[in-house]
């Protein structure tokens, strides 16, 4: 699970790095900007969450909403804590129940492991909402499928 989680973690970084260039090119980006801004956000808060830090309870979902230009750099930052974390734990780890203050005030429990899985999976579905975004207007999405980074052209 380990390795799957860090794979996903690259399949992730690799494809909302592609999305980047695409924002920029956006005549409206500011949707897209407010929903990358999420994906940080989020990594960062279940961070603090399951650290115990006692500012998560304070931190937004979706603020803030950084500038384009600060984007890959606070992408970068949120990615490395759940990579440097991941590395850290054992499969145990891993797959032991950690407790976090939860929306409510009141303690909640869920692994780690179920945690990166939230987390990589939340990104790609908002991945496929500016996708949306960048066909609205007007532009053609790449291809950010994870076969295309799997499979590759062999000669008959």
């Amino acid at each position: 699970m380990k390795e799957y989680l860090l794979d996903t973690f690259q399949f992730n970084d690799l494809t909302n790095r592609t999305l980047l260039v695409k924002i920029k090119e956006l005549p409206d980006p500011s949707e897209s900007i407010r929903l990358f801004s999420h994906l940080i956000n989020s990594q960062l808060k279940w961070m603090a969450r399951i650290s115990q830090d006692p500012n998560a309870m304070a931190m937004s979902w979706w603020d803030p909403v950084y500038n384009y230009e600060d984007l890959e750099e606070k992408w970068a930052e949120s990615l490395e804590l759940w990579q440097n974390y991941i590395l850290s734990k054992t499969e145990e780890e891993l797959s032991s129940e950690t407790t976090f203050v939860g929306y409510d005030g009141t303690f909640w429990a869920a692994t780690p492991q179920d945690i990166a899985l939230q987390l990589n999976y939340h990104s790609i579905h908002h991945r496929a909402q500016i996708q949306t975004i960048i066909r609205q207007q007007g532009l053609e999405p790449d291809f950010v499928d994870y076969i295309g980074t799997k499979y590759r052209r062999v000669s008959a």
